[in-house]
């Protein structure tokens, strides 16, 4: 479905088919937008290993510290890729917790061939420092890259998910107390239809991604 189909279809479900709509196309669209971020947190539906901007990093011999991609939220899999040699070698994820336990001086160590990245909201840190300059090579898990807002646009997420976008833009639309179509139960209805937990999930805590970087 394309944006224009997804605005049709709210337009039908909600019985807004009439101008002036309650709902105009802003709000609709900044809810399908919404939605489908929620959609690719909740599900990690957008794993990403191709895009050069998002899975691509270049390197600096001596420099720990390294800028995401804005829609990076979670990497799957790192390596670190050689610039003389193109050699490549896997870096675990790891937790600052996690090297203070088990390498307790870690952030002592001279540049080195890096082992390890620590992961924090918008930055990667390298350890130990790496001797020479490479890329590094990122699998993962991210946002859309582009907001939907014209008619041809289609969502990036699997058409098998469109349906659910069209529920949450409904849960919002009903749940405003402030508009003339304002029903709690439709909004809680229609909170259930998009299935934001059943099926996809709910959204994965910083507790629960901190442990996916304690490794054994």
């Amino acid at each position: 479905m394309n944006v224009q189909q997804l605005v049709e279809q709210f337009r039908v479900d909600s019985l807004d088919r009439e101008k002036p709509y309650l709902w105009g196309e802003p709000e609709v669209l900044a809810w399908l937008n919404e939605a489908q971020a929620e959609a690719a947190v909740r599900g990690r539906l957008l794993l990403d290993d191709s895009t050069p901007a998002v899975c691509e990093i270049a390197v600096a011999a001596g420099v720990v510290s390294y800028q995401l991609h804005p829609k990076v939220y979670e990497i799957s899999h790192l390596r670190f890729v050689s610039a003389a040699t193109s050699q490549a070698c896997g870096l675990d994820l790891v937790s600052r917790e996690f090297l203070d336990s088990k390498h307790p001086r870690w952030r002592d160590h001279g540049p080195g061939e890096p082992r390890f990245a620590i992961q924090t909201e918008t930055r990667l840190r390298l350890v130990p420092a790496p001797r020479e300059a490479g890329t590094l090579r990122l699998e993962a898990y991210r946002l859309p890259l582009k907001q939907l807002a014209h008619c041809n646009d289609k969502p990036e997420i699997h058409e098998a998910h469109h349906a659910y976008l069209v529920h949450w833009a409904l849960h919002r639309a009903f749940g405003l107390p402030d508009s003339d179509g304002f029903d709690p139960s439709r909004s809680a209805t229609s909170w259930r239809s998009s299935r934001p937990t059943s099926a996809l999930g709910p959204i994965p805590t910083c507790v629960a991604r901190h442990a996916t970087m304690n490794p054994k």
